[in-house]
Formats: C-alpha cells, sequence, structure tokens
C-alpha cells in the first residue's frame, strides 16, 4: 500500500524538475561584454600599423573571445572594415568607438567617450577625415548629434549595418595632412602608392606585387 504513494511522488519530482530545466533553457544568461579601455600609448593600429597618438579623428577598438587585448584601430572607418573582411576574427565580444558628439577635441578624442558602435549613429562622406586623412565614418550615440554634425559637414546618416561595404573596403587616396600627402586604405584597400623613392644609383625602386617599395 506504500509503494503507490511513493511513485506518486517521484513522478512528481520528476516533473518539477523538467519544467525547471525547460524555464533554463528559455531564459540562457546573455555573455557580459567587456567594457572599453582607453587608448594606451602603445597602441597600434591593427591595419596601418602606426600609434593611434599619431592620428586625428575617431578611433575603434574591437574586442575578441580569443584574446584579452582590444583590436585597435586607427579610424572608424578600419574599425568596420575589420568587422565585413571574411579573414578576420569572427569571435567579436564588443565593438566601440569614440562619440564625437562627447569629444569635444576631433585630434585626440577625450577618455570616456566610447560607446557601442552597434548602438550609434554614423555620419558618412562628410568634410572631415579619419585617421591617415581617409573618409570617416564619424560615430555619434545621439541622432540629434549627428543631425547637427551633418548640417555642418555633410554627408548622409546611416546605421553600422547600412554603412555601404565599398565606403570602407575600397581604395582611397587621401587629403594632405600635415604637411605630407598620405595614402591610406589599409592593408585592406589598394590605392595608388606614392611616387617611388630612388635607390643608391639614382634609379626609381621597383614595386612588388604588393604595391610596397623596395
Amino acid at each position: 500500500m506504500l509503494v503507490r504513494p511513493r511513485r506518486l511522488l517521484f513522478a512528481s519530482m520528476l516533473s518539477m524538475a523538467a519544467v525547471l530545466a525547460a524555464c533554463d533553457r528559455s531564459t540562457p544568461t546573455a555573455a557580459v561584454p567587456p567594457p572599453p579601455i582607453e587608448v594606451t600609448a602603445d597602441a597600434t593600429g591593427h591595419y596601418c600599423g602606426m600609434l593611434l597618438a599619431e592620428h586625428d579623428g575617431p578611433k575603434g577598438q574591437i574586442h575578441l573571445a580569443s584574446r584579452s587585448e582590444p583590436v585597435w584601430f586607427s579610424s572608424v572607418r578600419d574599425t568596420v572594415s575589420f568587422m565585413r573582411l571574411p579573414e578576420e576574427a569572427r569571435d567579436i565580444s564588443a565593438i566601440y568607438v569614440n562619440d564625437m558628439g562627447k569629444a569635444s577635441n576631433w585630434d585626440d578624442p577625450e577618455d570616456g567617450t566610447w560607446i557601442d558602435a552597434r548602438e550609434a549613429w554614423f555620419v558618412i562622406e562628410s568634410d572631415r577625415r579619419g585617421g591617415m586623412g581617409a573618409p570617416e565614418a564619424v560615430p555619434f550615440s545621439e541622432q540629434a548629434a549627428a543631425e547637427k554634425f551633418q548640417l555642418a559637414h555633410g554627408g548622409r546618416l546611416v546605421k553600422l549595418a547600412d554603412i555601404p561595404d565599398d565606403y570602407v573596403l575600397g581604395p582611397v587616396e587621401a587629403h594632405d595632412q600635415g604637411g605630407q600627402h598620405n595614402r591610406h586604405g589599409g592593408e585592406h584597400a589598394a590605392g595608388h602608392a606614392p611616387a617611388a623613392p630612388a635607390d643608391h644609383a639614382g634609379h626609381p625602386a621597383q614595386a612588388d606585387h604588393t604595391g610596397h617599395r623596395h
């Protein structure tokens, strides 16, 4: 006579465990993205190989699950390029860019101005240039600030997913900055190479298939 109540109790416990397991599956715990960090003195652009401090305009940082330090970018343009190129890492856990609505210094955005790139508004095709003098996708956390910038500098307003691939991946001839004519497209863009310097014999140096001069 005692067997049946025990069976009922055991069945009830199994039923409750199944309900709890189903609830646990339906509400997975999302991984908390790492916070942005401020630019370090030795932070180097992933594509240009130069210190971020040597570049004007907004910068970017991408955090990967496979590494402890962020991947740094001397421009937002290069940051978006990393996301679009199939050969780059896919384990992205966070993407941050400088909010130029909060930054008061275009040449060197202040600490504390990082925002999630996936939530930002971007002004593209404006008259402002970013790192290496290349066309920039200028980020803002607030649409009103982006529209104000657009009125002053032209261009058009888009979200991250709407930035055209050819705007960040295509070759580009950058504007003159600081008395030097820089040409930049990162490793992902084959821009026109600058004039080759002469060798010791006075003959022009030869370029290899990558466009680098010897």
